[in-house]
């Protein structure tokens, strides 16, 4: 499958600043992608170039196998930005019906789309409201619905659950899912990395302007792992000290460990089988996103930080 968005070699400078420095990835239909970062790192300037909102200094974009053009390939495009820009007088139905026909869709489009929705997200009797009566997380799916509801092949979500309480959060959650498997593609930008482990299939990770890590979430926790395993016993033996192992952490009877260079988990498994130990479970121990993109936002800095003093 062809990706749906593909940029290439994508730069953007403020002054003296690059916001954007050399960044290539791609984006494969029907995904849920995750671009992190930490403030400062680039992802909204990134995010700004691919709704046509800022125009790239070198590179090229390509949407759905054709260079981009903004003034045409926006109603292919969704996007939901962190900062919300409702407007605060407008009443919440009159609002999204203007909307929904600023994204191409008639009158009567608009109108079975935004009941549609509505009723899926309980808003039925929000019609009349202004947006300044809402709470956040009432302005939040409002602004959700609004963003989705033209049905776009791309749909870019900015921290999209600021302000929700875990019931709407969940039910943010199952319309992405749902959004995904019926062939739309999410860029889903957080700072919350238990939301992009739960959520996303592939991450890009950016700092200062560039491009650090690239891949699937499962395959960017094996490269990351620490050959730390979780073993519960039935009792715990006499001997805890091994060659094999260096135990990290003890709860009752429960253990992590890490293994030495040189073994495997297999001389872990035979020193407690051979103290006669019941093994309860043996688990691996991967490391979270959260713990990669620390580790990774520090070398960075670090390594930018000795660039500079030499």
């Amino acid at each position: 499958m062809s990706p749906i968005l593909e940029l290439q070699n994508l730069q953007k400078h403020y002054a003296n600043q690059k916001a954007v420095d050399n960044v290539s990835f791609s984006i494969q239909q029907g995904s849920i992608f995750g671009l992190l970062g930490p403030n400062g790192a680039g992802k909204t300037t990134l995010l700004r170039m691919i709704t046509g909102i800022f125009f790239p200094d070198n590179g090229n974009i390509i949407l759905d196998g054709k260079p981009f053009d903004p003034l045409n390939d926006i109603l292919k495009i969704g996007y939901m930005p962190e900062e919300r820009g409702l407007y605060k007088k407008m009443k919440i139905g009159e609002q999204a019906l203007y909307l929904a026909q600023l994204k191409g869709l008639t009158k009567a489009e608009a109108m079975d789309k935004i009941k549609y929705w509505f009723q899926k997200l309980e808003m039925e009797t929000w019609w009349n409201k202004k947006v300044e009566d809402l709470s956040k997380g009432m302005s939040q799916k409002l602004q959700f619905v609004i963003t989705v509801l033209h049905q776009p092949k791309l749909i870019i979500l900015d921290e999209p659950f600021s302000g929700l309480d875990p019931v709407n959060a969940n039910l943010i959650k199952d319309e992405i899912f749902s959004l995904a498997q019926q062939g739309s593609t999410i860029i889903f930008s957080t700072h919350r990395m238990e939301q992009v482990e739960e959520i996303c299939d592939h991450i890009v990770l950016m700092n200062l302007g560039k491009k650090i890590l690239d891949g699937s979430v499962a395959n960017i926790k094996q490269q990351f792992k620490q050959h730390t395993f979780s073993i519960q016993l039935g009792q715990l033996p006499n001997n805890l000290l091994a060659e094999s192992f260096t135990v990290q952490n003890q709860q009752q009877n429960k253990l992590t460990v890490k293994i030495n260079p040189g073994y495997n988990s297999n001389a872990v498994l035979q020193h407690f089988l051979q103290q006669e130990c019941l093994i309860e479970s043996f688990n691996e121990v991967l490391p979270s996103l959260n713990d990669i993109f620390i580790q990774l936002v520090h070398n960075s800095h670090s390594t930018t930080r000795a660039f500079q003093i030499a």
